[in-house]
């Protein structure tokens, strides 16, 4: 069977990215800073600080993932859809709009 129906289960896991050590090192490097700062905003709230002092570093905290989002999204494009519309994978373009689309939520 060809076309996926609403009751297969594909998972994300099916898909798989081959990331260099270097791809691998800097995004998991953003990750780390980002769950750290979000520990950060745990403790903050649980130490009463004030709130705009949350504030201010949970705007630093969504940078944060905006800024690791912009990333793996300039990755895929100049890989993953590149090579797919080279070899012929219109589809990926279909899938591209998708995710911006939810980005753009």
């Amino acid at each position: 069977m060809d076309k996926k129906t609403s009751n297969d289960h594909e998972c994300c896991q099916c898909r798989k990215k081959d990331r260099t050590a270097e791809e691998k090192k800097s995004l998991i490097n953003r990750l780390s800073r980002i769950e750290g700062q979000i520990r950060g905003l745990k403790d903050m709230v649980e130490n009463d600080a004030y709130c705009t002092d949350i504030i201010t570093q949970a705007s630093a905290a969504a940078a944060a993932v905006n800024s690791f989002i912009k990333e793996l999204l300039a990755t895929h494009i100049k890989g993953c859809v590149a090579e797919d519309i080279r070899d012929g994978k219109e589809e990926t373009i279909d899938d591209l709009v998708k995710t911006l689309q939810k980005l753009m939520r």
